[in-house]
């Protein structure tokens, strides 16, 4: 693995160890717009907090440069893309950027602005990619 952004990985295990982490994100994610909800209707939650759990780690190695996160990455990318089964337009990568910040700001006892510039760069990368994609 990349030791490029090992920060993060640390980082999201503190906000793991937390408990309802991923639980606390789409509670921020869901009430930032109106015209969220309605992507998650029909989402088994559940599976999807284990998705999400996988994601997130995913998209740090990937935006690190592991070659071990670019296949199940860019699956990802495909089922979110315009024709993916469960796409997502672009405009609301902002939401899930600033979402997944804010949960990992009430989560990370040790979040500092620095390793919030380091969560931007790293997840900038992916969503850009998700944008492109689309």
């Amino acid at each position: 693995m990349s030791t490029g952004y090992n920060d993060l990985h640390t980082s999201y295990g503190r906000c793991l160890r937390s408990r309802g982490f991923i639980e606390r994100f789409y509670e921020i994610l869901l009430a930032r717009d109106p015209q969220i909800p309605p992507l998650f209707e029909k989402t088994d939650f559940q599976k999807q907090h284990m998705a999400l759990r996988r994601g997130i780690s995913l998209a740090i190695s990937w935006a690190a440069g592991d070659g071990m996160a670019q296949r199940p990455v860019e699956e990802m990318i495909r089922v979110h893309a315009r024709m993916g089964r469960a796409p997502v337009p672009p405009a609301f990568h902002d939401h899930w950027l600033e979402s997944l910040l804010q949960a990992v700001r009430e989560r990370d006892d040790q979040f500092t602005p620095e390793l919030e510039a380091r969560w931007r760069e790293a997840m900038g990368k992916v969503t850009h990619a998700f944008a492109v994609a689309f």
